[in-house]
Parts: C-alpha cells; structure tokens; sequence
C-alpha cells in the first residue's frame, strides 16, 4: 500500500503577496490557503508550500509529506534509526510530526488517517 499521498515543495520567500501570482499561475490555482504556524506566514497552492517570517527555524526541512497514515512512517523511522524530532500533534491540517532520517535529512509529515 502507498502511504504517502502527496509531497509539497517548501519555498521560502520573502513577501507572499509578490510571490504567490507566480505560484498561482505555475499550480493552475486560483486561490492560496493562508495560514499562520507561530511566526511563519504561509500559503498552500497546488504542490506548493510558500513561507515568509520567521523561517530560519524550519529551512532544515526538505519537504512537507502528506501520507494517509502516520503509524507506518513512525514504524519505518524506528526500524531504521531515524529520530522524532516533534510530534505527533494535532494541527488543523492534521497530525503532524517532523522526523530526521538515518542520512540526517528532516522532513515534515502530516498524517491525513486517523488521530495518533
């Protein structure tokens, strides 16, 4: 079974407004979903995630995966050596944990199945 359903590419920009008629263009999307995550202005636009503010906290991440389940990415990590770095949590978009991988690459994964 394929878990993960989706990558997003993290762009990290210094103004939203300037860079998402580009982003929207390139995603054939009319719209952006704003959001804020502390001090992190964001935008989602197809296979985009745009960030602005505060980023230096988050540019050792590779990419955000959206997979269906959690439980499978948690087993995987532990099975290899990899480390939890934050989370599981709860987020409006869903469950959220951010893990290194035994190769020393962090990644975001945002579980769509069930609550951890």
């Amino acid at each position: 079974m394929v878990n993960i359903i989706e990558v997003v590419a993290r762009v990290y920009v210094d103004d939203l407004d300037a860079a998402l008629p580009l982003y929207r263009r390139l995603a054939g999307a009319a719209e952006a979903k704003r959001f804020e995550f502390g001090e992190v202005q964001l935008a989602s636009i197809g296979p985009f995630l745009l960030l602005s503010g505060n980023t230096a906290p988050y540019r050792d991440r590779v990419a955000t995966l959206v997979v269906a389940d959690l439980v499978p990415v948690i087993e995987a990590l532990e099975e290899s050596g990899g480390t939890i770095l934050d989370g599981p949590s709860p987020t409006s978009n869903g469950d959220r944990l951010i893990a290194r991988h035994p190769d020393g690459s962090v990644f975001e994964y945002i579980g769509k199945g069930a609550a951890i």
